[in-house]
């Protein structure tokens, strides 16, 4: 039975984790971390803070707050516990951190845990390949109105896959408000739209002269990244040391 230590227990995806591996076979919530550990009765014992862990665990999914990430790091070390980190909003500075960490325990991390999302990349690779130079490309993101980050972390990966692809040559805006001039062809642009309960809608548009090609992915649940965080930790249990992604996932 695997045992999984539970980080962000009460928020949303919290509950739709618990609810998620309650049904899968073989695995199981031992304990969760939540600052906000009793406004919620779970079935397993919830702990305000990481230090107060009393457990044995084989795995920690974390869905909580970029702030989170140095404690999430330092157990992970400290009790040589593999980490999935699903939060999204890391700063340049905590991404570094992260890759450090991954030198001594495995981490797998992604701004999504879609398997859809993960093979969105991938075309938009191959499209952006074939397409850039007669076309433009723009990024539509849509999300509920409690989204802390934006543009979403999603959004910035699909724009860091599109960007890898041609040797990093685009340069990222992000809205155009007050904007006056004409559009640059180096630009990927970068829309964040917030509305009452949307869970995620990631649509890349590339425009070209007579013609529109679009790649879009919506999610109609949050169950579809409960699946990929509980595939992601199946995955990196007993993996080496480094810092893995969904692609490793769908792959391996």
């Amino acid at each position: 039975m695997m045992k999984v230590l539970l980080h962000g227990c009460n928020g949303r995806m919290g509950q739709v984790l618990t609810r998620i591996i309650s049904e899968t076979p073989g695995m199981e919530v031992v304990c969760g971390v939540d600052k906000n550990f009793d406004r919620i009765k779970n079935p397993y014992p919830v702990y305000e803070s990481l230090d107060k862990v009393a457990e044995s665990v084989d795995v920690l999914i974390d869905f909580s707050n970029h702030l989170c990430l140095d404690d999430i790091l330092r157990y992970g070390i400290e009790k040589n516990v593999p980490l999935v980190i699903c939060t999204t909003g890391f700063s340049p500075e905590e991404k570094k951190r992260m890759f450090e960490a991954s030198k001594k325990i495995p981490i797998l991390n992604s701004s999504n845990m879609s398997i859809g999302i993960t093979l969105l990349l991938s075309l938009v690779k191959q499209a952006a390949s074939a397409l850039y130079g007669d076309f433009d490309i723009e990024i539509i993101e849509k999300h509920h109105n409690q989204k802390l980050d934006s543009p979403s972390g999603t959004a910035l990966m699909i724009a860091d896959a599109i960007n890898d692809s041609l040797e990093n040559g685009l340069e990222y805006v992000y809205g155009r408000h007050s904007k006056t001039q004409k559009r640059e062809k180096k630009e990927i642009g970068i829309h964040a739209v917030r509305g009452g309960a949307i869970v995620g809608e990631h649509d890349v548009i590339f425009a070209g002269p007579g013609e529109i090609i679009e790649i879009s992915h919506t999610a109609l649940s949050r169950d579809v990244f409960a699946h990929g965080a509980v595939r992601a930790a199946k995955y990196i249990v007993g993996k080496e040391a480094g810092l893995y992604s969904m692609k490793d996932v769908i792959e391996g």
